[in-house]
This record gives structure tokens, C-alpha cells and sequence, in this order.
């Protein structure tokens, strides 16, 4: 009796056991214990369907195979449902369904609040892609883009910003579109002090009484995501210190959440979402809004600006009339890292008044506005072209006119980065316009976008020689739509900007708005020619030279070392006869990979199809040895056939349906 409770006992805990192993290992999954010990229970509940309607136990024997393989067929489907129906592959999923049901009403709320608005601003058909009639009179253009504004600011703050982004992007929009969607503004309440001290006081691990000796406690400035105080701390310094809104990554996690969702329609329904990538570009924008949320980004953003203004100051020349070791033109805060956190900053306050109410001030000071307009374009031109880290938003909400006379930066939550490779393009693109060279000019552009494999290069140098001479060669200042025009050239040959260039245009068009407070009519491309001519005499110097050659040769020199030996080898198989071609077919273990899956699943469907139809055939076969009571030996034959025919098809369905991970 104790032997039988025994081989009952191990049964019970192997069998669902290696019923899971077998059903994980079939349809190629990983799966945790809780799912595998429900997997193995389904399997032997399957077997016991089954061998329920065989009859007495003499009756089973011959069908025991028959019995197994539907163990196996029930622990694969209930791995494939559960697959299907629960969150992220694991049991865990299932825990988390009420929070994602609570997320799904506010977002089918929130999402309901949007549809109302774009139907009550006339945007619903262009939302749904409803809408085959084009738009081109520039009225309906000037009417359209007015509703878009108008939409976006009554949707808040994170399609204000979204907004504000498109407004840069003369790639993506027209001109009108770029001229209504810069007017985008949303008044943001601050929010009630208790809170903002609740923030603080957790951010901070103290009130925040104990760690400044003075904190205003009306804000000097309130964004839609954050707001900034004026401070002095126990030393006596002022500083400047940006408190996050609570709450403020989830609004922002809902409506980026439906930003995607609409992102999806525009690219699925219209031909302008498939064209610029709708969901790549609301990807960059979460990315860039993920980062601004994280005040710790900004501290390091702030730090590593500084730090690459302060070598492009290094590098670049300086006025003749410039004092000997002058204090640089624009001034960059310091932060205080030890106060910063993920929701408080904390930086030097730059006592001063932002560009668009600095009109009073530059006239009291009597400053030169044609020297402020170049200081700041000189300087973003040197943190993009020589350091490398840029403001990626200089607004003229961002730009301080200080009480010293010199210029100031804030508000480094949006950077850019461009790499070395890219910058020596882009100088080269600023050499080619100083030189009014389309050859060079292509070159350069060539350099610095993601071309296609087949391009029409001469074409294009041709188009770019007419864009010189309508924008270049002309008297007076080109306008606006100079950015415009090149980056619909761009696009029409099919060529694709990459997001840090287009970060670094967005820069220097957005900064365009603040010169022209400054200096109305500044010439943005004049400057820019000043600027890489300055550049080019800088590089041409012999210490630039020799630092130059240096670099050069450290890079060259292996490949030198190597070529003696490498000639020699190629010399003796010419002379031997023995020099040959290798070429490997199917090199990248991914290729492989891909050829693999799919030989797979083509013989597996076939092995699935050839055992089912001859499992049917068998089953409708009259005759044959009698093996129990009724039960011939052909039927048990089709029976195990069709088992396997289910089991290698179900296999291969849920190969080709499964999402990735």
C-alpha cells in the first residue's frame, strides 16, 4: 500500500512537471514556476478528459500514447492562452490588471476630452484620416494651421510643448504652420505652496527652512511641468531653485501614451504621417520630455555645457579689442549638485531679466544690441561646431540680459550632442556656404544625413547650386524660408536628417527669434560665414596645425605599420598563383538565424499537414488487426497522428503569432 501511495505520489508531482518542460520546450518559451506547475496541472487534466470516455482500464492501454499527447496538446494551449492573456509573459501580470484597468479609464477620459476638442477645432477627419482633400490654398492652410494652434493650446501643457517643438521643424511643416504653431503659449497657475513645500521637504530630506536661510514662496516663473523660486542659502549665496509640479510625470505619462496612440492613426491613415514618421517623431519627443523630468539630466546637462563653452571660449579667437583674460560674454550658471535631486534644482542665480522684457534695460545700460546679437549666436555656434553639448532651446524666455551688460543661459533641461565626425561636417557645410560652393556644399550635406543607397549626386549638386544662388548670392538677408527650402531639398532626394543635426537647426532657428529681438533683420548667414572663416584661419595656425597632424598621425600610424607586411603577403600569392577571393554567403549570424526559423516552420507545417491528412486516411481505412474489444491498431495509428499533426501546427502558429519580447 505504502509502494503504491509512493509511485501515486511521485507521479502526481513529475507528471506536471515534465509536461510543463515538454509544452515550455515545444513552443520555445521561458516561464516561471508558478505558470509551469499551472501549465503541468492543465496538461494532466487534458489526459484525463481523454481517457474518460476510453472506458475500463484493459480498454486505455492501447491509447496511452494517445493519452500523453493530449497532455502535451493541453499544457501547449493553455501556454499559448495564458501567453496571450497576461501582461508581459508572467502570472505577475495578472496582479497588475487593476491598476492597468484604472489607467485605461483615465486615459479613455482624457482621450474622450482630446476628441472633443479636435472635433470642436475641425481636426477630427485629419486625425482618422477621413480626410482626402487636400489643403492647398493658402487659406484653408492659414484656417487649418490657426485650428492646430488653438487645439493644441487647449489641450495642455504636453501638446503645448509638442506645439512648440513642430514649430522648429521647417522639414516637417509649412511655413505657415511653423508661423502660427511659434505663437503657442499656455498659462500655467503655480501650484499651492503646502505643495511645493511637500516636494521639497522630500526631495530635500529636511523642510526646506532648515536648508536655505531665505525661500520666496511665490515663484518667479511657473511652467506646465515645473516652477522656480528665488533662495540664499546658509552662505549667504542666491540661487535659483526649480521645484517639479507633483503629478507632473503622470499627465505627462497619460498624454504621451495617447500621443502614440495618435501617432500610430496618422501614420497608418495618412500619407504625411507615413512620410515624416509620426511615431519616430513623438518617440523623440518623449525621450527628450523623459529627460527634462529628471532634474538630475538638466544638473549634468548644465555641467557638461559649461564645461564645453568654456573650451569652445578656449579655443575660438577673441576680439582685438577684448582685454587679456576678459570674463567670458555669456555666463552659464553654477549648480549646486549637492542640493539637486531628480525633482529639485538647484543653481547659481544670474541676477538679470529675460530677452523678451530686456527692451528697458539694454536702453538704460545703453548696451549694444549688435554685439549682444553676436556674443549669443557666436556662442551657440561654438558649443554646436567646437564642444559639442548645446542649448537645444535658446528662447528668448531662456536668454538673461544680466546687470553686469554680458548675456546669460538657463534652463538646460533640452541639449544636444553632436559627435566629432559630425562636426567636422558640419564645418565643412559652413566652409561651403562661406565659399558659395554647391560641390562642397553637397559634399558636406552628404556627409551629415543618412542617404539612400541609390542617389542622383549630380542632380543634387545641381539643385543645390540653384538654392545658393536664390538664398546665398542674393542681396540682403535671407529670410525663414532658407531653412525651409533646404530641408525640402533634402527630403526630396529621399535623404533623412539625423535627430542630433536636426536638434542643432532647430537651435540655431529657434535662436533666430531671440536675435531678432535683439537686432530685427539679423543675418543669421553672415554671421555664420564670419564664424567658419574665423574658424578656418584658427585651424590653419601651426599650433593648430601641428595639433592637427598629430592627432592625424596617431590614427594613420597602426594601419602604416601593417601595410609592409600586408603588401608582401599579397605580393607572394600573385606570384605564386595563390591569390584568391573569399566571399561568404549568409556571414551574419542574424541572416542565419532568419534562413533557420524560416526552413523550420516551412518543414514544420509541412510534417504537420502530411501526418494530419495521413492520420485521416488511416482512421477512415476499414479492416485491419483488432488490438482491443473494437479499437484496431489503425486507429491508434491516426489517433497519435493527429496529435502530432496538432501539436507541430500549433507550434508553428504560435511561432509566427507570438509578440516579441
Amino acid at each position: 500500500m505504502s509502494s503504491y501511495l509512493l509511485i501515486a505520489g511521485a507521479t502526481a508531482l513529475l507528471g506536471p512537471m515534465i509536461m510543463a518542460v515538454l509544452a515550455r520546450r515545444v513552443l520555445g518559451l521561458r516561464i516561471g514556476a508558478v505558470r509551469a506547475l499551472l501549465t503541468g496541472v492543465a496538461g494532466l487534466l487534458a489526459a484525463g478528459v481523454v481517457g474518460t470516455p476510453m472506458g475500463p482500464q484493459a480498454s486505455r492501454t492501447p491509447l496511452v500514447t494517445v493519452q500523453l499527447g493530449a497532455a502535451l496538446l493541453g499544457a501547449m494551449l493553455f501556454l499559448v492562452l495564458s501567453e496571450a492573456a497576461v501582461t508581459g509573459g508572467s502570472v505577475r501580470g495578472m496582479v497588475r490588471w487593476p491598476g492597468a484597468v484604472r489607467r485605461r479609464l483615465a486615459r479613455s477620459r482624457r482621450y474622450t476630452q482630446l476628441s472633443r476638442i479636435a472635433v470642436r477645432h475641425g481636426l477630427r477627419r485629419f486625425l482618422t484620416g477621413r480626410s482626402r482633400r487636400g489643403t492647398a490654398s493658402p487659406q484653408d492652410q492659414a484656417a487649418l494651421a490657426r485650428s492646430l494652434r488653438l487645439a493644441l493650446e487647449e489641450a495642455g501643457a504636453t501638446f503645448v510643448k509638442l506645439g512648440q517643438v513642430l514649430s522648429s521643424r521647417y522639414d516637417l511643416l509649412p511655413d505657415v504652420f511653423v508661423d502660427e504653431l511659434s505663437s503657442l503659449q499656455h498659462e500655467v497657475a503655480p501650484e499651492p505652496w503646502p505643495d511645493i513645500e511637500r516636494v521639497l521637504a522630500e526631495e530635500l530630506k529636511a523642510p526646506p527652512e532648515k536648508v536655505f536661510a531665505e525661500f520666496a514662496r511665490e515663484p518667479l516663473a511657473a511652467g506646465s511641468m515645473a516652477q522656480v523660486h528665488r533662495a540664499r542659502l546658509r552662505d549667504g549665496r542666491a540661487v535659483a531653485v526649480k521645484v517639479q509640479r507633483p503629478g507632473a510625470r503622470q499627465v505627462l505619462e497619460r498624454d504621451l501614451d495617447i500621443l502614440f496612440r495618435i501617432s500610430d492613426i496618422l501614420e497608418r491613415s495618412t500619407t504625411w504621417g507615413r512620410t515624416v514618421g509620426s511615431r519616430e517623431l513623438v518617440q523623440g519627443f518623449a525621450d527628450s520630455l523623459h529627460e527634462e523630468l529628471d532634474f538630475r539630466t538638466e544638473a549634468r546637462n548644465t555641467a557638461a555645457v559649461a564645461a564645453n563653452t568654456a573650451l569652445a571660449d578656449a579655443d575660438a579667437p577673441h576680439d582685438e579689442d577684448a582685454p587679456s583674460g576678459a570674463a567670458p560674454r555669456v555666463l552659464l550658471p553654477e549648480v549646486h549638485q549637492e542640493l539637486s535631486t531628480e525633482r529639485v534644482l538647484v543653481v547659481e542665480w544670474l541676477d538679470g531679466v529675460t530677452l523678451n522684457r530686456a527692451d528697458a534695460v539694454i536702453e538704460a545700460q545703453g548696451l549694444d544690441r549688435e554685439r549682444l546679437a553676436r556674443d549669443l549666436f557666436g556662442c551657440l555656434l561654438g558649443q554646436i561646431m567646437i564642444g559639442g553639448v548645446f542649448h537645444a532651446d535658446p528662447h528668448s524666455g531662456n536668454v538673461l540680459v544680466l546687470s553686469d551688460g554680458r548675456l546669460g543661459l538657463v534652463d538646460f533641461g533640452s541639449v544636444g550632442r553632436i559627435d566629432r565626425m559630425l562636426r567636422s561636417s558640419l564645418r565643412e557645410l559652413l566652409m561651403a556656404i562661406d565659399r558659395n560652393d554647391p560641390q562642397a556644399l553637397s559634399d558636406a550635406l552628404l556627409d551629415l544625413v543618412e542617404r539612400p543607397d541609390e542617389i542622383d549626386e549630380e542632380r543634387f549638386t545641381r539643385a543645390l547650386g540653384r538654392y545658393t544662388a536664390r538664398h546665398l548670392a542674393s542681396a540682403g538677408p535671407p529670410g525663414r524660408e532658407m531653412f525651409s527650402d533646404l530641408f525640402l531639398l533634402v527630403a526630396q532626394y529621399g535623404l533623412t536628417v539625423p535627430p542630433e543635426v536636426a536638434a542643432a537647426f532647430r537651435a540655431l532657428a529657434t535662436v533666430e527669434g531671440a536675435l531678432g529681438r535683439l537686432v530685427p533683420g539679423f543675418d543669421l548667414v553672415e554671421e555664420a560665414r564670419a564664424f567658419a572663416s574665423t574658424e578656418l584661419a584658427r585651424r590653419l595656425t601651426p599650433t593648430q596645425l601641428s595639433r592637427s597632424l598629430a592627432e592625424e598621425t596617431a590614427a594613420v600610424l597602426p594601419m602604416l605599420l601593417r601595410l609592409p607586411r600586408r603588401a608582401e603577403r599579397i605580393s607572394s600569392a600573385l606570384e605564386q598563383g595563390r591569390l584568391n577571393i573569399n566571399v561568404r554567403l549568409l556571414a551574419d549570424e542574424r541572416d542565419r538565424r532568419f534562413i533557420r526559423g524560416i526552413v523550420r516552420d516551412v518543414l514544420l507545417t509541412f510534417l504537420g499537414g502530411l501526418t494530419g491528412v495521413l492520420g485521416m486516411l488511416l482512421l477512415s481505412t476499414r479492416g485491419g488487426p483488432r488490438v482491443a474489444g473494437s479499437l484496431r491498431l489503425f486507429d491508434v495509428f491516426g489517433y497519435n497522428m493527429l496529435l502530432i499533426s496538432s501539436v507541430l501546427v500549433l507550434r508553428v502558429l504560435f511561432t509566427l503569432t507570438k509578440p516579441s519580447r
